[in-house]
């Protein structure tokens, strides 16, 4: 089963050696070891690396007593290098985008895509950075060999707001294929710290196959297979065991999980589909929003030390909250055959074509809360603006232009 983009870009694409008229080139710095572009507005700081485009560290509420870098760095980073089993692991940091989404382990018509796809672990090339009225963008662009294609990057920030506005447009890259965002947060050591939030589901499903395997020194936690309504109620593998409340977060200590829900359409919700982690202790809740027409699912990366082989160690501790059109992250084949998923009426591949570029548009960004706000109970959308209302009935405000998830423009 596949799924049509329904975000599409036309007109003049801008190539990857053309500089937008006037602006001023990106500047460039080695952060925790690699070199990468870095924009901001007073608000905001964004760096992305030149290999892979990793989206970290980004710093919101820069102007603020109190700044918030919610994403998570890999402990390896700034270490002496040392040969990775897979490309995207020399970067793996904060947000990035996939193409193809997940392991890549089999080959599809002779093509052998790496893990999350050539674009997250080559370079990409420095485009151009633009300022027009209140929207500052940083654009760069690979070209893709397996498959061949071009993604050209867009991140915009906005003077007064907390959000970065991604868009990513695919050229030439045709067929059926999994894609999405792979947004990283970093989590606290303190258990059930975070809370997790998210728009209305129909069923979520922990990942049928071996996540995390023993062989590897990699432990799992979560029932594989198993189907579910409520994240308060997750079956664990083990006979008699509590269910997991994956609300609240970082839980089972010593263990690797994946899970997938399948989001309701915004026709449904009305409004676009959303998640929120709040870290009530640091004040604040990181929040992401998509168009399900496009990202159609949300996968959960619960890494909380569960895994020992290199480069891991059993140091790694985060929360993959990861937006996609995929099948878990098992990669190009098991995506674009029939699976679990599709038989249950979830699309995990989306059709490209040649000829026409099809974008996909994505908004995250930090809001600060008050004490005693503890998670979030829903989102509601007024032009131009966000409201997250909390489950003890406070209600936080933030300017967020969330049209651009289906216009593309802000």
């Amino acid at each position: 089963m596949n799924l049509p983009l329904s975000i599409v870009m036309t007109g003049t694409l801008i190539t990857a050696t053309a500089v937008a008229s006037g602006a001023d080139a990106a500047k460039l710095r080695t952060m925790h070891s690699q070199p990468s572009y870095v924009v901001a507005t007073k608000q905001v700081e964004v760096a992305v690396t030149q290999l892979g485009g990793h989206m970290a560290p980004v710093t919101f509420f820069r102007d603020s007593a109190q700044p918030v870098r919610p994403y998570h760095i890999t402990p390896w980073q700034d270490e002496k290098p040392s040969k990775m089993p897979a490309p995207v692991l020399v970067t793996l940091r904060g947000d990035f985008f996939c193409l193809p989404f997940g392991g890549n382990s089999e080959a599809v018509s002779g093509e052998k895509h790496p893990p999350h796809g050539e674009i997250v672990g080559d370079a990409w090339k420095f485009v151009g950075t633009k300022k027009a009225g209140d929207v500052t963008t940083l654009t760069t662009a690979i070209d893709t060999k397996v498959r061949k294609g071009r993604v050209t990057k867009e991140l915009s920030l906005i003077d007064g707001q907390n959000a970065v506005y991604s868009r990513h447009t695919i050229e030439g890259f045709a067929g059926r294929v999994p894609l999405g965002h792979h947004a990283t947060l970093a989590m606290p050591e303190k258990e059930g710290a975070v809370r997790i939030a998210t728009s209305a589901f129909r069923f979520g499903m922990t990942c049928p196959s071996l996540f995390s395997d023993p062989k590897q020194r990699e432990y799992q936690a979560l029932l594989p297979g198993a189907k579910w309504t409520d994240l308060t109620k997750v079956p664990s593998s083990w006979k008699g065991a509590a269910d997991a409340d994956l609300t609240r977060l970082p839980g089972r200590y010593g263990y690797a999980d994946l899970i997938q829900l399948a989001n309701e359409p915004w026709e449904k919700t009305g409004g676009p589909a959303w998640t929120t982690a709040t870290f009530a202790e640091a004040g604040y809740l990181w929040f992401a929003l998509k168009d399900p027409a496009v990202l159609n699912s949300t996968v959960f990366w619960m890494e909380n030390h569960g895994r020992h082989g290199h480069p891991w160690n059993g140091r790694n501790n985060c929360l993959g909250l990861e937006d996609v059109t995929a099948y878990f992250a098992d990669g190009l084949a098991a995506s674009t055959r029939e699976n679990l998923l599709t038989k249950e009426g979830v699309a995990t591949a989306v059709e490209l074509t040649a000829n026409k570029p099809a974008a996909v548009n994505y908004i995250q960004g930090v809001a600060k809360i008050p004490a005693g706000f503890e998670n979030v109970r829903t989102l509601e959308f007024t032009p131009g603006q966000v409201t997250f209302v909390s489950t003890t009935g406070q209600r936080v405000t933030a300017p967020v232009r969330h049209e651009f998830l289906k216009t593309g423009k802000l």
